[in-house]
């Protein structure tokens, strides 16, 4: 299978983007309750990764009365546990998957300059890194690969 940027008209946005997350919540067996509804809509409407703090005061703005960042964190890990969301390690902070319930490991590329994270999916490294951790006699659970560095718009021309 080829590298294909995440960045097709395969993408959900919108609407059709939370009821797919709503969709896969609960194919898995999860209910779809009104705030976590509430907790994808904000999330899904941020382009670079948010932080828990960011949803919080979103969703808290939006309901009119102060949800914990702990809520939101429950809800958050939820959502990476089904593939609804994508957590940047190194920055704590969460973006919406635009393919809900898709199984590939990602890739990021996350800017030190603006935060943009980039996804991409290449299975053959996703392969080779997790053989490699089966080498080890190590069993991979959820490859993460962030490679920091400057975005295409950050990045001082040549």
């Amino acid at each position: 299978m080829a590298t294909h940027h995440h960045h097709s008209h395969h993408e959900h946005s919108g609407i059709a983007l939370i009821d797919a997350a709503r969709d896969a919540l609960i194919e898995s067996g999860e209910q779809w309750t009104d705030l976590r509804a509430d907790v994808f809509g904000e999330l899904a409407r941020y382009a670079s990764p948010a932080s828990a703090y960011d949803i919080a005061d979103g969703v808290s703005a939006k309901r009119g009365k102060r949800i914990a960042p702990n809520s939101i964190y429950r809800i958050l890990d939820l959502f990476v546990a089904n593939n609804l969301a994508m957590r940047v390690e190194s920055s704590n902070a969460y973006l919406a998957n635009s393919h809900p319930g898709c199984l590939h490991d990602c890739i990021f590329l996350v800017c030190d300059e603006c935060g943009e994270a980039t996804h991409l999916d290449d299975d053959a490294v996703s392969a080779k890194v997790r053989a490699l951790a089966e080498a080890a006699n190590f069993k991979p659970d959820r490859p993460v690969i962030e490679i920091r560095g400057l975005c295409a718009s950050c990045r001082p021309k040549a």
